[in-house]
């Protein structure tokens, strides 16, 4: 059976389709205020939307990772490469030109529904191509790799402000939305050169083998009881991002800072160059450790004690509030290990449909936590904002510490075997 290196195709591929990915993630709250604006809205709609439109985007990739995931181990991880990153690429450039609330939800659940195929496929595909000494070396510099497409974001919103122009265009908002969809066609171009998994070739022509039937999770209660607890063990990663991040200006403000000074991109590009550091630090201790669990519980905790600083940092000043959202980043950059640890949970029939879903659950629960965030701890307990957000992250540690303890290790083992 054919095997990559850590430096081939594949490896590249995944990594940069895990950049655009992350690129359009973080694109919408670095640019939220500004296109919002653009389609006449001010005050308070500006945060009641955003949370709105985030929300949708989410639910896009929760829906999009099923659909991609099954499509996965039915007919190949190419053919979620090549169709997810298309369906992305018309959204992200439709979405420069949005004139309404509606059209805005419309594009960013498809955008979030074409990008929910490409970290798990990539993933899955890493994990199937690479010798299982090399795995977690692969799949570390596809996230590190990749996560450094908000960096980019964050780098860009410097300059797309509105206030240059190029080829006497405009340089705004709607530059970085056309920049990402560019950016998605030109990885597809890139993709023609991949090959499939060897791995996958072999399942799929087994007798009666089962192939991304979803009964094989929801109908079996060890598996299940897995896949939950992968999903469970990484909401501290959205929480951070979506919560204390993509907010900070009206937390910041409530801390007693200036929210005109406070620069959602720059909040961003500081929790995202965290990221790509705690993603390749996670991944080279799962390696040196030979842990993945391990690895994944204790940066469990590490980000529970950046949150737990981040008021107090955050009310010294808005440098100081950048550093709050560095380490809140970096401290819960385990991405690479809890995503390559939910693919190795199962077998090749279902393993594309595991690692799809499971990475875009993590993001979709960032629904179910603003609710707990905004509906109950703001408007039912009556709390203020930062108070809200910090209980809201007892609650999800509590979560994540649990499942992670139920986690079984898979360092080293061997993905070759079917789920019956």
């Amino acid at each position: 059976m054919k095997k990559a290196g850590i430096w081939s195709l594949p490896v590249l591929v995944a990594a940069l389709g895990y950049l655009v990915d992350i690129y359009d993630l973080v694109l919408f709250g670095i640019f939220r205020i500004p296109s919002l604006q653009a389609i006449g809205l001010e005050g308070e709609a500006l945060e009641s939307v955003g949370h709105l439109l985030l929300n949708i985007q989410m639910i896009g990739m929760l829906v999009g990772g099923f659909f991609w995931g099954i499509l996965g181990d039915k007919k190949g991880r190419l053919s979620v490469l090549f169709g997810s990153i298309v369906v992305y690429s018309i959204a992200n450039i439709l979405n420069a030109f949005v004139e309404t609330e509606t059209q805005y939800y419309f594009l960013r659940f498809f955008a979030g529904f074409g990008l929910a195929g490409e970290l798990g496929a990539g993933i899955t595909l890493v994990s199937e191509v690479l010798k299982k000494e090399d795995r977690g070396w692969g799949t570390t510099m596809v996230a590190t790799i990749g996560v450094s497409g908000a960096v980019f974001a964050g780098f860009l919103a410097k300059y797309l402000d509105g206030t240059r122009t190029a080829f006497g265009y405009t340089l705004n908002w709607q530059t970085g939305y056309l920049i990402g969809g560019v950016l998605g066609l030109v990885l597809l171009l890139m993709r023609v050169g991949v090959f499939e998994s060897g791995m996958f070739e072999v399942a799929k022509h087994r007798k009666n083998a089962m192939m991304g039937e979803l009964k094989l999770l929801f109908g079996n209660k060890e598996n299940l009881k897995k896949y939950l607890y992968c999903v469970l063990a990484g909401l501290p990663i959205w929480y951070g991002v979506g919560i204390l991040v993509f907010f900070c200006p009206e937390l910041g403000e409530e801390m007693g800072l200036v929210k005109k000074d406070i620069v959602t991109g720059t909040a961003v590009m500081y929790a995202y160059i965290g990221v790509t550091l705690g993603d390749f630090l996670s991944g080279l201790m799962s390696q040196l450790f030979k842990s993945r669990t391990k690895i994944i519980k204790l940066f469990i905790l590490l980000t529970a004690l950046a949150v737990a600083a981040y008021p107090f940092l955050g009310a010294i000043s808005v440098t100081w509030l950048y550093v709050a959202c560095l380490f809140v980043g970096g401290f819960s950059g385990y991405w690479a290990v809890i995503i390559t640890t939910s693919a190795e949970q199962f077998g090749t029939n279902i393993r594309a449909t595991v690692a799809t879903t499971v990475p875009n659950l993590i993001r979709g629960s960032l629904t179910l936590i603003t609710i707990v965030y905004v509906a109950f701890f703001q408007e039912v307990v009556g709390l203020q904002k930062v108070p809200a957000a910090m209980w809201t992250g007892v609650f999800v540690f509590i979560i994540a510490l649990y499942a992670a303890s139920k986690l079984k290790e898979t360092f080293g083992k061997e993905l070759d075997y079917l789920e019956e």
